[in-house]
């Protein structure tokens, strides 16, 4: 399943995600630091959603409430 998610609060605007029986398969963001991001994508791909919505969710960055990290796991909570 591919969606693409709507990043709020964050430097990146959009978040395309492809999952596969509940498996990260694939994440580009659109926007935001290239180099950071890439990592987060190579990083989780193969995770299990939950896992991944587990070990992200909450990150900040600096003083805003949320960060790209959480947004991942914003578009991937829509996506159970």
């Amino acid at each position: 399943m591919k969606s693409v998610y709507e990043a709020k609060g964050t430097c990146s605007q959009l978040i395309e995600v492809e999952t596969e029986d509940g498996v990260i398969k694939s994440v580009k963001f659109a926007g935001g630091c290239p180099g950071n991001l890439l990592a987060i994508g190579e990083l989780v791909k193969g995770m299990t959603v939950a896992d991944a919505i587990a070990r992200l969710e909450g990150i900040r960055c600096g003083s805003k409430p949320t960060s790209c990290a959480d947004q991942l796991a914003q578009a991937l909570k829509t996506m159970e």
